[in-house]
């Protein structure tokens, strides 16, 4: 449908906790889901969350085959997640790169557990449950964040581990990030 302008940290509506949604299987809900997938594309995103477009609800979205800005990373499949919530399957945690769509051209190493459930709706109300791993699971974590007002640079324990990707990783094609 449209590509949407994506809010920038700074930008108070990123630091609202999100709505539930109540309604599912609306034309308003099928939009906002395909404008969502449309914006994420459109900037080479990984994932992308409701808030960051200036949508007070709980929806997050994430997946692809392959993106260019994550070469070494797994395929994540194409998720549409509603009201969702995650669950630790270990006290595990691992430390590595993040970007974000709202933190254009700068990456931090954020720590994250390395393996989780995640439960929730689609757009239509059917249930959604998986279990993940590694980069899929940083995924869900990152866009699941932004439902309750946290961007990554708000998890960094070391900032000497923080920096524009021009700097930190000369010669990637980093043009946007998340």
């Amino acid at each position: 449908m449209s590509v949407r302008d994506i809010l920038k940290m700074g930008d108070p509506r990123l630091l609202r906790q999100a709505e539930p949604v109540m309604q599912f299987d609306t034309p308003a809900l099928h939009a906002l889901v395909e404008d969502m997938f449309d914006t994420m594309r459109a900037a080479n995103g990984a994932g992308l969350a409701a808030p960051q477009i200036g949508v007070n609800l709980q929806v997050v979205i994430f997946g692809f085959k392959h993106n260019p800005r994550y070469p070494d990373a797994e395929p994540v499949p194409e998720t549409i997640l509603v009201n969702p919530t995650l669950t630790p399957l270990s006290a595990e945690t691992e430390e590595s790169w993040e970007g974000c769509l709202s933190v254009p051209g700068m990456r931090g190493v954020v720590p994250r557990w390395t393996r989780l459930r995640y439960e929730g709706m689609d757009q239509y109300g059917k249930p959604v449950v998986r279990e993940a791993e590694g980069f899929h699971a940083r995924v869900v974590q990152h866009e699941c964040d932004h439902l309750s007002g946290i961007l990554y640079p708000m998890r960094i324990k070391d900032f000497s581990r923080f920096g524009f990707v021009d700097v930190l990783f000369p010669g990637l094609n980093d043009s946007a990030d998340d």
